[in-house]
């Protein structure tokens, strides 16, 4: 009946990454998909998390800025530790493989999530197929070079939202 917390969600998706590259042999640098998927939402301690379905435009308007302030929150609340900011900022910039890898699939996880817990937040949140779509655009220019990953995680994130929009449960 709970909500995920992000220490669980970050632990999925560090442990889904290298489980994807392990069996497919990807060429990535794993040491930085692990530290991108632990780091990836960091920022949300301060900024809060921002529901990307949200109806309030202001709250989404602010998220930037919130997550930017946050960033820099932090930077001053650990100086001794630059790598962890910078990580962040590496992540964000989605100008490697790795970060692009990550992103993409941290856009199929909380789905798969929301799946697994019968479509509640889709529910609760009235969350139509067309804003599904528009949502996702971004995603599939995610990375060039794992395009077959991309696809199928599209393809997997579209049918998931489909089963919960017509309450089919898994087997």
């Amino acid at each position: 009946e709970r909500m995920e917390n992000d220490v669980e969600y970050c632990y999925q998706l560090a442990l889904c990454a290298w489980y994807i590259i392990s069996t497919n042999k990807f060429s990535l640098d794993l040491d930085k998909v692990i530290k991108y998927a632990l780091l990836h939402d960091l920022v949300e301690v301060y900024a809060g998390d921002t529901y990307i379905f949200d109806t309030n435009p202001e709250v989404l308007a602010s998220k930037h800025q919130r997550e930017s302030d946050a960033l820099e929150k932090l930077k001053l609340e650990f100086p001794e530790f630059p790598e962890l900011t910078d990580v962040i900022t590496e992540y964000e910039a989605r100008t490697d493989e790795e970060s692009k890898f990550v992103y993409a699939l941290d856009k199929i996880i909380a789905p798969m999530n929301i799946y697994l817990d019968d479509g509640r937040t889709w529910k609760e949140m009235k969350v139509t197929f067309d804003q599904l779509i528009e949502n996702k655009q971004d995603t599939l220019g995610a990375s060039n070079r794992l395009n077959q990953v991309r696809y199928f995680l599209w393809n997997l994130h579209v049918l998931l939202f489909l089963l919960c929009f017509f309450n089919i449960k898994p087997c």
